[in-house]
């Protein structure tokens, strides 16, 4: 299997030494996206803000690697605060629809940059038999 690097401007670049996502065949393993706005590189005031733009990043990657959201498998979710699991659960729900995937979310006690929420994907190329 060929490993391709997945970056596009549409979200933020890495702030490590990592890539937005890496392709392997028919897998997309994409690292987690905060709720960077990619011009800027800042972060929007809130958990709601954050959560949409995160959502929007990782959508930005998917779509750069010729994935949809239904391709997810798995994600991860992030939180600087478990408090925020009602209200990040009700817009990750809008944002997948009826593409559910297996998912775990995870309190942890802080992320990069300062902020409040980080999704990760997994997500494979659904082929028809």
């Amino acid at each position: 299997m060929k490993r391709e690097i997945i970056s596009t401007d549409k979200a933020p670049a890495a702030v490590g030494p990592y890539v937005q996502a890496v392709r392997m065949g028919d897998f997309l393993f994409a690292s987690g996206q905060l709720g960077l706005i990619p011009e800027s590189g800042q972060l929007p005031e809130g958990i709601e803000a954050q959560t949409r733009q995160a959502l929007a990043n990782v959508n930005a990657v998917l779509e750069e690697a010729g994935f949809s959201r239904k391709d997810v498998v798995k994600t991860t979710v992030f939180l600087s605060d478990i408090g925020n699991f009602s209200l990040v659960n009700e817009i990750y729900g809008a944002f997948f629809g009826d593409s559910k995937s297996a998912r775990s979310c995870v309190e942890v006690s802080a992320l990069p940059k300062g902020g409040l929420v980080e999704i990760e994907i997994t997500a494979v190329r659904q082929t028809e038999a």
